[in-house]
């Protein structure tokens, strides 16, 4: 009788792990991969990143940007909607799009001299 009273606890107790499993499993396959997610959403950021935030006046942010054009494509600022405005090392920066902040991101030091250039022209 005494085995018997195990062998049921011990049946009972594996039946209650594989209902547990199983619903652990139905929640993993519920949520997004990691893999498919971008490297920076899987961290929990340690430090606050620089106010890259579009719609703040950036015009108190360091020096202002006299540009008309954006230095990435070219395009007019405002023909395709509001600008992205950010500082960057002290320089205000107006791209077009964000698609264009992408491309400044890769080469800044290309573009900072075509916005400092247009700077200087104006100051003359």
């Amino acid at each position: 009788m005494k085995k018997t009273i195990q062998y049921a606890l011990l049946a009972g107790c594996a039946f209650g792990v594989l209902a547990l499993s199983n619903k652990l499993a139905a929640a993993d396959d519920a949520m997004p991969s990691m893999s498919s997610m971008p490297c920076c959403s899987r961290m929990a950021m340690a430090t606050p990143m620089a106010d890259t935030n579009t719609n703040a006046d950036a015009s108190t942010n360091g020096v202002p940007d006299l540009l008309k054009t954006c230095p990435v494509s070219g395009e007019k600022l405002g023909e395709m909607g509001k600008p992205v405005t950010f500082t960057y090392k002290d320089q205000e920066v107006k791209l077009c799009c964000k698609s264009c902040k992408k491309d400044f991101d890769k080469d800044p030091a290309k573009y900072m001299k075509l916005i400092r250039a247009a700077d200087k022209t104006d100051k003359k």
